[in-house]
């Protein structure tokens, strides 16, 4: 087996892992569904469970958790895309407030499946805060709640400097927003779970399978480098990867974001800096940073920039410059760790459609579903996917299917080297806005 422990902190904590063999021969399914992450494991659980006579296989190129679904903080919210101003500007109120209830029901749903299915992924359910650091995130922040509240979302309320710094006492914190909805887990052990309840449903899954071809007419024909699989239906649940398949290379971009853990916190460490009840939380910069505790009490922190692909290239995962950034940003919050010393540093795709918005959608025909652009917000958003998709893979008119993500129509990336061009330059804009409402911060 492949050593992915460079992956991150959660594959290379994960302990012993068989992964499945790989497809050998000939297969037939009702559906075929490429991708072993957060999305095609739900979606063949689903489909199970709904029909436990239907034939699903998951066919995943690596091993089970190896994408964004294995690399990511763990933080199951409710945000949708990047933050709801920006979805109202692009989409308008009411699908803003669609998205938010959406999204509501996502963190909802991980949660429930948790607890049936005594899912062990180092659960909790400590709730998020999204904090201010400079009076411009203050205002950023404060806009974004009015918005939502003006909509008739509740749930979500303003907490001044002094309350959130009672709950984590960082000197940069100015005020935040409180949500009791986000739940914390490793995401490497939730994707193996899944993987454990989608096999208990009677779905087969295959790993160390990528995907060399499709072929449609009348059905799918996948061939893989042991065998190929002929399937009614085919869900392409590749999100950050979906630019590699011809039909989707123009809706998503890949941007890797990075992330760093400390060495576990000491008693007197986690005194000092209070964070008793281990809430989640992010910042408000565009470039976000996003920080929680592990189980065994390690700082983990993403994001503060992001590396951008060029054509087909997926290996990005490290950035020196960006890791630099982080630790040192771990000790701007929290000025008692400096000297602390990390322990992993890792990369991992995120997908970004042009509008930053996600979407399930069809490919060609209603037969052929992908989904994809979940913006760094797809914990809980991939789990209901999976509940949405199988939905739609059986022509089923629900709620769910009505969303108005479905089948929306995107705007498509330019080719490169224009995608390339585009996407630097919205992350240089990205940027340097961030810088200027930053400015005065201590260095």
């Amino acid at each position: 087996m492949k050593d992915y422990s460079d992956k991150s902190f959660w594959l290379a904590t994960y302990g012993e892992y068989t992964p499945n063999p790989p497809v050998k021969g000939d297969l037939c399914v009702d559906v075929a569904i490429i991708g072993g992450g957060f999305t095609g494991l739900a979606t063949a659980y689903n489909l199970r469970k709904d029909d436990p006579g239907m034939k699903v296989a998951v066919l995943e190129a690596e091993v089970v958790g190896f994408g964004a679904s294995g690399r990511n903080g763990g933080f199951s919210m409710t945000l949708f895309g990047l933050e709801p101003a920006v979805t109202k500007s692009l989409f308008g109120q009411q699908r803003t407030v669609e998205a938010h209830r959406y999204m509501e029901r996502a963190v909802d749903y991980v949660d429930a499946l948790v607890r049936e299915h005594k899912i062990q992924s180092d659960y909790e359910f400590p709730g998020f805060l999204r904090a201010a650091t400079t009076p411009g995130y203050v205002k950023r922040i404060q806009h974004d709640l009015e918005i939502l509240t003006s909509m008739g979302v509740t749930g979500i309320e303003w907490i001044e400097a002094e309350k959130i710094r009672a709950e984590v006492d960082s000197p940069l914190f100015l005020g935040g927003w409180w949500e009791p909805r986000c739940g914390l887990l490793n995401p490497a052990k939730q994707a193996r779970e899944l993987k454990r309840i989608a096999q208990k449903a009677g779905a087969d899954i295959y790993e160390e399978t990528p995907v060399l071809e499709i072929k449609r007419s009348p059905r799918f024909t996948l061939r893989t480098p042991g065998g190929t699989i002929t399937a009614e239906k085919v869900v392409f649940a590749t999100n950050a990867y979906s630019h590699l398949i011809p039909g989707l290379r123009s809706k998503q971009v890949p941007a890797f974001t990075h992330m760093v853990v400390t060495e576990p916190l000491t008693d007197k460490q986690l005194t000092t800096i209070g964070w008793k009840n281990r809430q989640g939380i992010e910042d408000a910069r565009n470039l976000v940073h996003y920080f929680r505790l592990t189980a065994d009490n390690r700082i983990a922190m993403g994001g503060s920039d992001v590396s951008i692909t060029y054509g087909r290239n997926m290996e990005r995962d490290l950035n020196p410059r960006t890791f630099a950034d982080l630790e040192r940003d771990v000790v701007r919050l929290f000025p008692h760790l400096k000297g602390i010393r990390f322990t992993h540093r890792w990369g991992g795709p995120v997908s970004v459609p042009i509008d930053m918005a996600p979407a399930i959608g069809f490919l060609g025909d209603p037969r052929a579903i992908y989904s994809l652009g979940c913006v760094g917000h797809g914990v809980s958003m991939t789990h209901l996917n999976g509940r949405t998709i199988a939905d739609l893979l059986q022509e089923c008119k629900t709620d769910l299917t009505e969303v108005w993500f479905v089948n929306r129509k995107m705007i498509p990336w330019p080719p490169e080297p224009l995608r390339l061009l585009a996407s630097q330059a919205i992350r240089v804009y990205m940027r340097v806005e961030d810088a200027l409402y930053e400015r005065g911060m201590p260095k």
